[in-house]
């Protein structure tokens, strides 16, 4: 496991009375704490560390990095992505991927999360950017936004068409709450009503979630 030895001094400046040595500190480690994560994915996965020698035979080998940027709650950094080449059984060459951080993905899922959250809570993708300006640094634009909930709405489609013919359900509950969301670019209360599943070991699950208007018998 790699380790962070950065410890650079640092003094808050007299004239910036907003200045948090503590974010700063955090914020100053994240790239680190980042590229760090990604050279232990590696290692792992090709058996031997950057430079060292591993038993048994190599599933691939290091050529350099690539840089991504990425955004999170703690802002937006470019971090270096190491490379590799592997092959696999048949002898076809193919470039190593983070799982940590699959190709195209631009936020981290705290993130998408975060903005997703204050987008259904009934704000518009110009004031998602202007409240989260100072947490992510300027960084949520409304692309950014507009990204984000489409990728809530791909997963929220995939839930919704899965199939629960595995789950050891035993009792059903029905129940209903009132949330506030967006629906035709307007805040709105609406009725939803969701069904809880319990399985045989006690444990409960959400089934399924749906606005049918009200909480009648009918729906």
């Amino acid at each position: 496991m790699n380790e962070i030895t950065d410890t650079t001094s640092f003094a808050p400046p007299a004239d910036e009375a907003g200045f948090d040595p503590i974010e700063d500190r955090l914020r100053a480690n994240v790239r680190a704490t980042i590229e760090a994560m990604f050279e232990e994915e590696l290692e792992a996965f090709i058996g031997r560390c950057r430079y060292g020698r591993g038993d048994g035979v190599q599933k691939g080998y290091r050529h350099g990095h690539r840089e991504r940027q990425l955004t999170g709650t703690f802002g937006t950094e470019t971090v270096r992505v190491p490379r590799a080449r592997i092959e696999d059984e048949a002898g076809k060459v193919t470039e190593w991927r983070s799982e940590a951080l699959p190709r195209y993905r631009r936020l981290t899922k705290k993130a998408e999360a975060l903005i997703a959250a204050v987008y259904l809570a009934g704000t518009n993708t110009r004031r998602v950017k202007r409240a989260l300006f100072g947490l992510c640094e300027g960084a949520v634009s409304k692309d950014v936004v507009s990204r984000a909930w489409r990728k809530v709405k791909v997963d929220w489609d995939a839930w919704s068409d899965r199939s629960l013919a595995d789950e050891d359900i035993v009792r059903l509950i029905l129940d209903g709450t009132v949330i506030k969301t967006r629906l035709d670019r307007k805040a709105t209360n609406i009725s939803v009503l969701a069904a809880i599943g319990v399985r045989r070991d006690g444990q409960k699950v959400l089934l399924s979630i749906r606005n049918m208007g009200g909480e009648s018998t009918a729906a």
